[in-house]
Order: structure tokens, then sequence, then C-alpha cells
């Protein structure tokens, strides 16, 4: 059963989103992100995805507060993204309650400490982010595209031990027109072993429907709640008791 993920994505303390990762368009939803977090616990979803938006622009953790207060409060499983670039980071989103650290940039720019982070916390702890942008591996809170082919780029970190991997599609996050279906069944055909996050687009129950299809592990879902384009009780039907 596919696993529902709400996002949260932080910026200056607050609960907001972007659309293709333009901090230029940015809404705010929420001024507390702990009262939107609370609201899907309510609804019985057991995870969430809390994004830093100031740490991914900054390359250091920033809202590690908010972190400590939504895991202090709640029992969602936490799987924290943005800004995780040294070792002091990893350890503060650890310390502050995360279960899981997303990781992208550090991926790509710092392959040593990533893959040391990989075998000293374990693959169920650490998520490679792989953000892409017409296919090619974007990093820098989506502010860089790189030359890195996404298969090419997957292909190598499956084989040296990730197995968790969250794929935003960039040019659909935010924009409410429909998830990169075609992208996420070549990646479930082409690694077969590969526990997929899929994220970005996602605008409807028929977007979440064609994903289990897929057999893809998870799904993030941000935007689409925000806007009601999706009621958190229609996604009852995914929550396993």
């Amino acid at each position: 059963m596919l696993t529902i993920v709400p996002a949260i994505d932080i910026i200056e303390g607050k609960c907001v989103r972007l659309s293709k990762g333009d901090y230029s368009q940015k809404k705010i939803y929420n001024e507390n992100p702990l009262e939107v977090a609370k609201h899907f616990e309510s609804h019985g979803l057991q995870r969430l995805h809390l994004v830093d938006l100031d740490g991914a622009k900054t390359g250091h953790v920033v809202n590690w507060k908010i972190l400590e207060k939504i895991a202090g409060k709640t029992r969602l499983t936490i799987d924290f993204g943005g800004g995780i670039k040294r070792s002091n980071d990893l350890d503060i989103v650890f310390e502050s309650g995360a279960h899981m650290a997303t990781i992208g940039s550090t991926a790509v720019k710092n392959r040593e400490l990533f893959f040391t982070w990989l075998k000293s916390h374990g693959h169920e702890k650490i998520i490679l982010g792989a953000d892409v942008n017409n296919r090619k591996i974007a990093i820098s809170g989506w502010t860089e595209v790189t030359e890195l082919d996404i298969f090419n780029f997957l292909e190598d970190y499956l084989a040296n031990g990730v197995k968790q991997v969250l794929c935003t599609d960039i040019s659909k996050d935010g924009m409410l027109e429909g998830t990169s279906l075609e992208l996420y069944r070549e990646i479930m055909d082409s690694f077969r072993s590969i526990t997929l996050i899929a994220s970005g687009g996602v605008s409807s129950m028929e977007d979440i429907i064609r994903l289990n299809d897929l057999n893809v592990s998870a799904v993030v879902i941000g935007k689409a709640i925000y806007e009601g384009k999706i009621k958190v009780e229609d996604l009852e039907h995914f929550i396993i008791e």
C-alpha cells in the first residue's frame, strides 16, 4: 500500500509552498507549522516530509526548532531535508527528533561524506534526495542544475548501498498539473529494489491511484492539500492502522 506523506515547507518559521522551486513565488499557508502537522495527524496520517527551505538556500540547517516542536508534540514519523551540509547539521536534525534525513546536494557535492553518513546511520535513516529538472539532477535548493542524468545517478548510488530515494520533478512541483508518471514508471522498471518516494505535481486522487498502481513506496503531497484539490479525509483509504 502506498504511504501518504504530507509535506510542510518552511520559510522564516512559516508553512509555505513554492512553484517550481522559485523562492519569489512563495505563498504562505499557515503561520504555525505545528498546527498543520497536528491536523495531518488528527486524520490518521503517520508520516511528514519537513523541508527547511531557508536551510536549502543558505547551506545549513535553519529551522530545526520547528522540527523539534513538531517531533515533540506529535507522533508523526518525520523525514527532514534542507541545508544538511555537514555532520553537525545531520546531528542537529536527528537530535531534534527527525527519524530520517533527506540529503540531496551533499550527496552530489560531497559524495564521500554522504556515504560516511549512510554507513554510520544506515539506509533506513538516510534518504537520497534526487531532485530532477529535465531528467538532470538539480541541487542547492534547486538553484543549480547539473549535467548528471537521473538514471546514471540512481544506478551509481543504489549500487553503493542507497535504498530510499525521494525523487522530485521540479518542473511539476507546486504547479498542480499532474505528476511525472512516466519518469517514475521508468525508474521503477529500471531499479527493482528501489524504495521510491515520488514527489512533485500531485494534484488529484487520480494521481495518487496511478502512483499506487506503479508500486512506488510513498508519495509526497503538498500544495494539492493546501489548495483543497485533495482533502485529507480522502486519503484515509491509504492509511494503515
